[in-house]
């Protein structure tokens, strides 16, 4: 994979903390929203983000469209001053799918599915779960999105896109990103080919 090279500084926003996070599910392409951690954790993602920018009237705002995508910035944005809903939502920006798989945690997925899952360990990166997407299924279409980029970028989403940015940005190889791990809270910042939690 040849690395993308930004232009500007993006700074990733996983969305705050679910219940089936705290459970340890599968979220995929459920909707599922923030619980009250979740929103805290939102509000230490934006103190995070006013120490790093002087103003903000230069950056653009873009969200996945899943509730806890959005639900995080605009706690994030109203944290700021800023009119909570006045950014955009990008379909591209949602998280890995996984298909027959969403709702059961990685135990569950494990016991039930033995031979996928254990598919699935030796190759995270391109491994398809039934009726899901991989990883480098999402890279693809969030390549895209990445190149459009033309300032810098708030980019509030899923902790698979931000495995995927990682790859595509060549700071780990494909096969290290599908492990890396995503927090919620911090912002994940992308300068120059280097990225860093801030």
């Amino acid at each position: 994979m040849i690395p993308l090279t930004l232009s500007h500084r993006l700074f990733l926003v996983r969305h705050g903390e679910t219940d089936w996070n705290r459970e340890g599910r599968l979220q995929g392409g459920q909707d599922i929203p923030l619980n009250d951690l979740g929103r805290e954790q939102a509000v230490e993602a934006a103190g995070r983000l006013r120490n790093l920018v002087n103003g903000y009237d230069g950056l653009d705002f873009i969200a996945s469209p899943m509730q806890r995508a959005c639900e995080t910035m605009e706690i994030l944005r109203r944290q700021l001053g800023l009119l909570a809903k006045d950014y955009r939502r990008d379909e591209r920006l949602k998280e890995l799918t996984f298909g027959e798989w969403e709702g059961f945690t990685w135990r569950e997925v494990r016991k039930a599915e033995r031979e996928l899952a254990l598919m699935r360990e030796r190759d995270k990166w391109s491994f398809v779960p039934p009726g899901g997407e991989s990883y480098k299924m999402l890279a693809e279409r969030l390549r895209p999105v990445l190149e459009g980029l033309v300032r810098e970028t708030v980019l509030v989403s899923h902790g698979g896109v931000a495995r995927a940015v990682l790859a595509l940005v060549g700071e780990v190889s494909p096969g290290e990103a599908a492990m890396v791990d995503i927090w919620q809270g911090k912002i994940l910042m992308i300068d120059a080919g280097k990225a860093s939690w801030v």
